[in-house]
């Protein structure tokens, strides 16, 4: 998956590099707000898992496909196991900020789109956290789903009423999805790599992860999906027109396009104008 860095042609990424400090000390702020949102939205344990069977039964009703079908093929064997908890736990932020450290380097101005459209999903995020509290099914009982990361390890959680550090009712949406999706499309939409299209292997990997470790629904998914595609739809990437169909090619094909057509209409009005010049009737 190799994201090609050719310099950027003149006009995709126009807007200038933000302030380094300035980046930094937003992103540590919005995260600060995260992080106190979650707190605020602990405590509700009854109500996450009422909220856990209502989404559970509706997934039965719609016949969406069991979890534990993935599960199954997780505990084929310990080191599958691992692995998928070692992913769950360790590349979720890694990955996300990679993207962004890449991003602010290369494409300066697909990194301002990126982290406009990432801080809206993540407050849209919140904000069903607060409203709609909600239990991973491996807090359910009756999934008969395994903790797999208690279980196995790595874990990145401790136990639900000691844990001062994450909520863990904060199931829907799944940000690990809608993070690792949006990575996706970000490095599509600002790559020209004929190869780029394989970046969609991080959030299907990270489906099937946050799925077979019981610690997300397939409507987990299913919503961070949706929110994105509402951030994206409001926040254009650079070189995109409202009003006109929005395609993931490459902007940067789309400019080189454009100086294309722009270098075949040069003869045309050079010659125009060397008409213009030629008196009236010299070539009687």
């Amino acid at each position: 998956m190799n994201a090609r860095t050719e310099p950027a042609p003149a006009g995709s990424d126009a807007i200038a590099r933000p302030s380094l400090v300035r980046e930094l000390l937003l992103v540590a702020g919005l995260f600060l707000v995260y992080k106190l949102g979650r707190q605020l939205a602990t405590g509700h344990t009854g109500e996450a898992l009422r909220n856990a069977h209502r989404v559970w039964n509706l997934e039965r009703a719609v016949r969406l496909p069991g979890e534990g079908t993935v599960q199954s093929l997780l505990l084929h064997g310990d080191g599958l196991v691992h692995i998928a908890n070692s992913y769950y736990a360790a590349v979720h932020f890694p990955a996300t900020a990679a993207f962004l450290v890449w991003l602010y380097l290369r494409r300066p101005a697909h990194y301002v789109w990126a982290r406009r459209v990432l801080a809206a999903v993540t407050g849209a995020a919140l904000v069903l956290h607060l409203l709609f509290p909600l239990a991973p099914p491996r807090m359910l009982a009756e999934t008969g789903l395994v903790d797999t990361a208690r279980v196995y390890g790595p874990s990145v959680y401790g136990a639900p009423a000691t844990d001062s550090l994450s909520n863990q009712f904060a199931a829907m949406p799944s940000l690990h999805f809608g993070w690792a999706l949006m990575v996706a499309v970000g490095l599509i939409v600002a790559t020209r790599s004929r190869w780029r299209w394989l970046w969609l292997l991080h959030p299907l990997l990270t489906l099937l992860v946050i799925v077979g470790t019981a610690n997300h629904y397939w409507l987990d998914a299913i919503v961070a999906t949706g929110l994105l595609g509402l951030a994206l739809a409001a926040i254009l990437p650079p070189g995109f027109v409202r009003g006109t169909p929005i395609s993931l090619r490459s902007p940067h094909r789309t400019a080189t396009t454009a100086r294309r057509a722009q270098g075949r209409l040069v003869p045309v009005r050079a010659q125009a104008r060397a008409e213009e010049r030629v008196p009236a009737g010299a070539g009687r």
